[in-house]
C-alpha cells in the first residue's frame, strides 16, 4: 500500500496492530508472518479502529497527530490505577484528566489531550464530575460487582433508588451489560430474584458494603424496604426490557434463549397467589415465550425474502433490488470458494457457521467433482485479496464471510499448496473504458447511494456497535450488519477511483469529476455522510489527486466545493470540522460509522473496565451515552425512493452493485499510464 495513502483511507482499509499485537486477516489485508492463526487475534473486520500516527502536512512540512490505524505502537495511555472510576475532560482549556502515576488510588482517567484536540473531545464525552455522583444526568452508580450492580438496577426499578435516573440506568445496563455480564449469568440472576422472594434480601444484607464506597446500613434499610411483591414486579419490568432490546438477538439463538422467559413465566405463575397484583405482567410474559418460541408468519415470511448472496463475486440482479434486510447468524448464504486452479465450488452455508463446517461443504462437493482428478485432502480455508495477500483462517474461526475486503475471495486449498494461490485474473487485469455514470444523472445515483446506506445502517443492531468494540471474536453476538456497512464504506471510496482511471478521455475524466463532487455535494444536502466522506476520501485517492491535468481542467466552482468538503474530512483536531457539521444537522442522517467506532475504542482503550472484581459503571454509562446518539439518528425515518421505473431499476442495481478494483497498486499504475510522470 503507498505511503501517500491518506489516514482515513487506511482507516477503512486495516485493521488497528494496536488493537490485536497479533496476525490475522484485517479487511483483505493479511499478516503474512502469521498467516492469520494467532489464538489471541481478535476479530478480523473491514475497519478495526484506534491509534493515531504522525503525519507530515503536506502544507506546513509540520508533523501532526492524525487518526489511523497504521501505527506500530498503541497509543500513550497513561497508567493508572484505583477505584476504577473513568473521569473525562470536563473543560476545553483545561489540562482535563491528566495522567495517573505509579500504582497509588488516583482515579482511572481518560488519555491526556493536545490542546486543539480538547474542545472536540470535550463535545464527544459528556461532561461528568470525576465523583460518578448524582449530577448532570450521569447514572450515580459506585464501581461494584456484577451481580451487586443486576440487584441494585432492581431496587432503582422497584422505585426506592435513584427515581429521576431509573430509565437511564435502565437503559445503560441493557446496552452495556454484555461487556462485563455474561447474558446466561444475567438470566440466572433475575431467575434468582424472581423466585427467591426475601430471601434474596437477607443475602444481600450479609455482601452490604462489598461494592466501592458503599455503606452496609443503607443498604440493609433499602432492602428492608422491599417487599416481595415489588421485588417481583421489578425483576419482570427489567426481563421485559432486556427481551426487548435484544429480541431478534434471542430468536435467532432459539431453544438457547428461549427457556428464560419460560422459566420465568413458571417461577411468576407460582406466585400469583401471593401477589395476585402480577397477573397482567405474567400475561405479558407469557406472550414473549410465543414470541420468541414462535416466529409470526409475518416474520417467517420476512426471512424467506433475506438477501442471500452476501458478495460480488455471486451476483443475482433480483436479489440487489430487494430492499435490505438485517441479516442473522442463522440466514443460508450462498457464496463461491475457489480451488488454487480458480475454478469453483458454490456452497449454500450460514452465515455464522464455523471454518471447519465451510471445509466440509467444499470437501463434499469436491469429492462428487468431476473435473477434481484427486481427492481432496486435509483443506484449509484462506481469504486472498486482490493484491495476492493471504490469510489463513483458523477451523474455530466463525462468521468469516462479512469481514471479507470487496474484493477478497475465498479459497480451500492444501496447506502446501498455500504459496501457488494467486487473485482471479480479472482481478489483476483492468480494462480501460467509459463509465456508465455518463448516462446517468449526478441527482439519481445520489438518491440511490441515500437509499441504499439508511437500509444498512437501519439494519444494524445498536448492540453490534458495543460488541464490535468490546468483545472481538469472544463476542455471542456477532457485529454482522455492521461489517457490512463499513465494507460498503470501503467499496464506494474505490468505486469513485476506479470509475475515474478506467476513463481514458481527459474530456470524459473531468466529466466524471466534476460528476462526483456534485453527487457528493447530493449526498451531504440528504445527510448521508457515509457516502459523502467515502466519496471525498475517493477522489482524494492518491491515484486521483497526482492526475494535474484532470484537476486543471475542472471550474474554479468545483474545485472551491471540493476544497470545502476536504476541509470537512480533515483528520485534524479529532476531526472537529466533520463533528461541528453533524451536531448542526437533525435525524434522519446517517454518519460516518468508521468514525463512531473510533470513538467507542477510544473510550474503551482509554480508562478500566474493571478494577479487581468490580465495575467502572461509569465507563458503561459513557458507552451507553454514545449508543443513544447513534440511536437519535434513526430516530426518524428516512422517506424511501419507491419510483420503478427501467432507468431507476438500472440505477438502483448499478448502485447496488459497484464494480470495483482496490488493489492501490494497480490504480496508481492505472493513473500513471493516464498521466505519466513527466508530464
Amino acid at each position: 500500500m503507498p505511503a501517500g495513502m491518506k489516514p482515513l483511507e487506511k482507516f477503512l482499509k486495516k485493521q488497528t496492530t494496536a488493537l490485536t499485537r497479533a496476525g490475522g486477516f484485517v479487511g483483505g489485508v493479511a499478516d503474512k508472518a502469521s498467516g492469520g492463526t494467532g489464538a489471541s487475534r481478535r476479530r478480523a473486520s473491514l475497519s478495526r479502529v484506534v491509534p493515531f500516527f504522525r503525519e507530515t502536512s503536506p502544507e506546513s512540512g509540520q508533523a501532526r497527530e492524525v487518526f489511523s490505524p497504521d501505527s506500530e505502537d498503541p497509543p500513550s495511555w497513561p497508567s493508572a490505577t484505583g477505584t476504577g472510576l473513568v473521569t473525562v475532560p470536563s473543560s476545553a482549556n483545561g489540562s482535563g484528566s491528566g495522567s495517573g502515576s505509579g500504582s497509588g488510588g488516583g482515579d482511572i482517567r481518560s488519555p491526556s489531550l493536545s490542546s486543539d484536540e480538547q474542545s472536540s473531545e470535550a463535545s464527544l464525552i459528556t461532561e461528568t464530575s470525576s465523583s460518578g455522583g448524582g449530577g448532570g444526568g450521569t447514572t450515580p452508580l459506585h464501581p461494584d460487582t456484577p451481580d451487586n450492580l443486576t440487584l441494585t438496577l432492581l431496587d432503582s426499578v422497584a422505585g426506592k433508588r435513584y427515581g429521576h435516573c431509573t430509565e437511564t440506568l435502565l437503559d445503560d445496563f441493557m446496552l452495556t451489560h454484555p461487556i462485563f455480564l455474561t447474558a446466561d449469568r444475567f438470566q440466572q440472576v433475575l431467575l434468582q430474584q424472581g423466585g427467591k422472594g426475601g430471601e434474596a434480601h437477607g443475602e444481600r444484607r450479609e455482601r452490604g458494603g462489598r461494592g466501592g464506597g458503599r455503606e452496609g446500613g443503607t443498604e440493609g434499610e433499602t432492602e428492608g424496604g422491599l417487599d416481595g411483591a415489588e421485588r417481583k414486579q421489578a425483576v419482570l419490568n427489567v426481563a421485559f426490557r432486556y427481551l426487548d432490546t435484544y429480541r431478534e438477538l434471542l430468536q435467532e439463538e432459539g431453544e438457547r434463549s428461549n427457556s428464560f422467559p419460560k422459566e420465568l413465566y413458571m417461577c411468576a405463575v407460582q406466585e400469583l397467589s401471593r401477589c395476585p397484583e402480577l397477573v397482567e405482567d405474567v400475561l405479558k410474559l407469557q406472550r414473549w415465550t410465543e414470541i420468541l418460541h414462535c416466529p409470526s408468519d409475518e416474520e417467517k415470511e420476512s426471512r424467506k425474502k433475506q438477501v442471500r448472496p452476501l458478495f460480488r463475486h455471486f451476483r443475482r440482479i433480483d436479489a440487489c433490488l430487494q430492499p435490505r434486510e438485517a441479516f442473522r447468524g442463522s440466514d443460508e448464504i450462498f457464496c463461491r470458494v475457489y480451488t488454487p486452479d480458480h475454478s469453483y465450488v458454490t456452497i449454500r452455508s450460514r452465515l455464522s457457521c464455523r471454518v471447519g463446517e465451510i471445509l466440509a461443504l467444499v470437501r463434499e462437493k469436491l469429492q462428487y467433482s468431476e473435473d477434481q482428478p484427486v481427492q481432496p485432502g486435509n483443506l484449509v480455508l484462506v481469504a486472498v485479496t486482490s493484491a495476492g495477500e493471504k490469510a489463513v483462517f483458523r477451523p474455530s474461526d466463525e462468521a468469516v464471510f462479512t469481514t471479507l475486503g470487496v474484493n477478497t475471495h475465498l479459497f480451500a486449498c492444501e496447506a502446501s499448496e498455500l504459496d501457488s494461490l494467486l487473485p482471479l485474473p480479472e482481478e489483476i487485469h483492468w480494462t480501460p473504458g467509459d463509465s456508465k455514470l455518463h448516462d446517468m444523472s449526478a441527482e439519481e445515483v445520489a438518491n440511490q447511494l441515500v437509499v441504499f446506506d439508511w437500509e444498512l445502517f437501519s439494519c444494524v443492531h445498536e448492540v453490534e456497535f458495543v460488541c464490535y468494540v468490546f468483545h472481538g471474536e469472544q463476542s455471542r453476538w456477532r457485529p454482522l450488519n455492521l461489517e457490512l456497512v463499513l465494507q460498503r464504506c470501503s467499496e464506494v471510496q474505490h468505486w469513485v477511483a476506479t470509475e475515474i482511471l478506467q476513463c481514458q478521455s481527459l474530456p470524459k475524466r473531468v466529466q466524471l469529476l466534476r460528476k462526483f463532487i456534485k453527487i457528493a455535494a447530493l449526498c451531504k444536502q440528504q445527510q448521508d455522510l457515509l457516502s459523502f466522506l467515502a466519496v471525498v476520501l475517493g477522489l482524494d485517492n492518491p491515484a486521483v489527486s497526482r492526475l494535474r491535468l484532470t484537476w486543471e481542467g475542472l471550474p474554479g466552482k468545483f474545485r472551491k466545493q471540493f476544497q470545502q468538503f476536504e476541509s470537512i474530512a480533515d483528520p485534524s483536531r479529532n476531526h472537529k470540522s466533520y463533528r461541528d457539521l453533524i451536531t448542526n444537522l437533525r435525524p434522519p442522517l446517517i454518519p460516518f460509522t468508521p468514525l463512531l467506532l473510533k470513538d467507542l475504542t477510544f473510550l474503551h482503550e482509554s480508562c478500566k473496565t474493571f478494577h479487581g472484581e468490580l465495575v467502572n459503571f461509569e465507563k458503561m454509562h459513557k458507552v451507553a451515552e454514545m449508543v443513544r446518539i447513534i440511536r437519535r439518528y434513526r430516530s426518524s425515518q428516512l422517506a424511501m425512493d419507491t419510483e420503478t421505473s427501467p432507468s431507476h431499476l438500472q440505477t438502483k442495481a448499478y448502485v447496488r452493485q459497484l464494480q470495483v478494483i482496490d488493489n492501490q497498486n494497480l490504480l496508481f499504475d492505472m493513473s500513471c499510464k493516464l498521466e505519466p510522470r513527466d508530464t
